[in-house]
C-alpha cells in the first residue's frame, strides 16, 4: 500500500502528463487558428477556436496551481 506522500507524488506526475497533453492540444489549435485566413479567424468558428485556446490556458494555470499546492504538502 502506498503512503500518502507516494500517492501525492504519483498525482503530481499525472498532472504534469495531463498538462503536457493539454499543452500539445492548445498548440495544435493555436497553429490551426493562425493558419486560417484572417476572415475565417474572425468568424464564429475562429472565435470558438480562440475560446478553446483560452480555456486550455486557464486549465493549465489551474493545474499548475494544483501541482504547486501538492508540492507544499509533500
Amino acid at each position: 500500500m502506498l503512503t500518502a506522500n507516494e500517492r501525492i507524488a504519483t498525482a503530481i506526475v499525472q498532472i504534469e502528463e495531463l498538462k503536457s497533453t493539454l499543452e500539445s492540444i492548445k498548440d495544435e489549435e493555436q497553429e490551426a487558428l493562425e493558419n486560417m485566413p484572417e476572415s475565417l479567424q474572425e468568424s464564429e468558428r475562429g472565435e470558438h477556436m480562440q475560446e478553446i485556446i483560452d480555456y486550455l490556458e486557464e486549465v493549465d494555470s489551474s493545474l499548475e496551481e494544483a501541482n504547486d499546492n501538492l508540492f507544499n504538502i509533500e
